[in-house]
């Protein structure tokens, strides 16, 4: 008995261990990451010449991934594919491409995002450490998905929220907890290392939220409706655009090129150089000025295309972009606060095109405060229900019906919370 729990403490011990070292790592390398960002961003609003460049960073971008592993292209995807059915150790070189390539898109102004890449840089990194190492195939699961919680708490600076994505964007139907330690670890200290470095995270202003009612519920529903409508039709433009170029050209350096050379003329066309690049200050002022109905829909075009042409950078500030001003224009006709809805829009688009609503719902706690807690879990869940059986990752799995994760969650809560109310009584 004592040997065995000897070996239990051993593996506990090992596991928090090398979860510390892949969240440090992870946090680390998402500063670094985030400041070559600010950078890019900063030199492209100063030298606004440069989107002319944008199709020759195409071409430089698709001929990078076309000579130096085309499969590593798949991004997020590959690493739900190596936790789901575990197959060879993700190679090291996607960590400098997606870096490098992520840095370029941004530089000459492609519409794309940085969580994505993020994501991408923390598990490759968790996988060096499997392998360094020499971890048990179930081992190495936990740690991909620890560097993915990691890596995208860190660069939201929401650990809680990083946490339950790098479990959730695994498997659609039902959260499984099956890492729960690991990434619980690698969170905390990812956003622990953020602090120590001085990385400052985007602020967003907090939402003004009335005492819980159900009539304010059902308009937070309808709002669920359209934010995942809007990540479906996300979804849909990207795969068409996708498929025209892909039938229009073979060669992928092509696609990003001509993808690119659109995507330049377009952004030089007057008001729409708003739309290149992350756009997080159109994004903040969302929260205090209502935004145009057409700024989330030309937003929409220009992520779909870029993304689609083969720009990197992922697919979370667009979706966050696109959800922020919907619902900052929505509140001309929902009765609600214009901070409550753009705070919400911010969150539950990403929830429906990402199929993580339990995650998103736990981000806005932590971005905009507790009192949004039971608008954003409603808002997420229907946008999650709305978008239907599609989003950006591929290789999600789906076995059972949406509504599955949505009782099982429901289930939970209640567990939690009502039960602990009737012991109490």
């Amino acid at each position: 008995m004592e040997k065995l729990n000897h070996k239990k403490l051993k593996r506990l011990l090992r596991s928090i261990t090398l979860s510390i070292l892949v969240g440090v790592l992870s946090g680390g390398i998402s500063v670094l990451f985030l400041r070559s960002l600010n950078w890019a961003t900063q030199t492209r609003e100063a030298h606004k010449q440069v989107i002319w460049l944008l199709p020759i960073a195409g071409l430089l971008i698709g001929w990078i991934y076309s000579k130096f592993g085309e499969h590593l292209s798949r991004g997020n995807n590959l690493i739900i594919e190596e936790v789901q059915t575990p197959r060879d150790i993700i190679p090291f070189k996607l960590a400098p491409l997606i870096f490098l390539t992520t840095i370029v898109s941004h530089l000459f102004g492609a519409s794309t995002g940085r969580e994505g890449a993020v994501v991408q840089l923390g598990a490759t990194l968790s996988d060096r450490v499997s392998k360094l190492f020499n971890v048990q195939i179930h081992e190495r699961k936990n740690l991909l998905a620890a560097g993915a919680s990691a890596a995208f708490g860190s660069a939201l600076g929401a650990p809680w929220a990083g946490v339950l994505f790098g479990l959730e964007f695994i498997d659609v139907d039902k959260l499984h907890l099956f890492a729960i330690l690991e990434c619980l670890v690698a969170s905390f200290s990812a956003y622990l290392t953020t602090s120590l470095l001085k990385y400052s995270h985007t602020q967003y202003s907090l939402p003004e939220t009335a005492p819980f009612q159900m009539s304010i519920v059902c308009y937070v529903v309808i709002a669920g409706i359209i934010f995942g409508l809007a990540a479906r039709l996300f979804i849909l433009t990207t795969k068409q655009f996708n498929k025209i170029q892909t039938r229009l050209f073979e060669y992928p350096p092509y696609k990003a090129f001509f993808g690119g050379l659109i995507l330049a003329v377009l952004f030089n066309i007057k008001g729409m150089s708003q739309f290149s690049g992350l756009g997080i200050a159109t994004i903040q002022k969302a929260f205090t000025e209502i935004s145009n109905f057409s700024q989330p829909f030309f937003k929409l075009f220009f992520s779909a295309l870029s993304i689609s042409s083969g720009f990197k950078g992922g697919e979370f500030m667009p979706l966050v972009y696109i959800g922020t001003t919907l619902g900052s224009a929505l509140s001309l006709i929902i009765p609600i606060s214009i901070k409550l809805l753009a705070a919400l829009g911010f969150v539950a688009v990403f929830a429906g095109a990402a199929n993580t609503p339990i995650a998103c719902s736990i981000m806005a706690i932590e971005l905009f405060g507790p009192t949004i807690a039971p608008y954003a879990f409603f808002c997420c869940f229907t946008s999650y229900l709305i978008s239907g059986k599609m989003g950006i990752y591929e290789s999600q799995r789906f076995t059972k019906g949406k509504n599955q994760k949505f009782f099982s969650t429901i289930s939970f809560v209640q567990r939690i919370f009502i039960n602990k109310k009737v012991k109490k009584t």
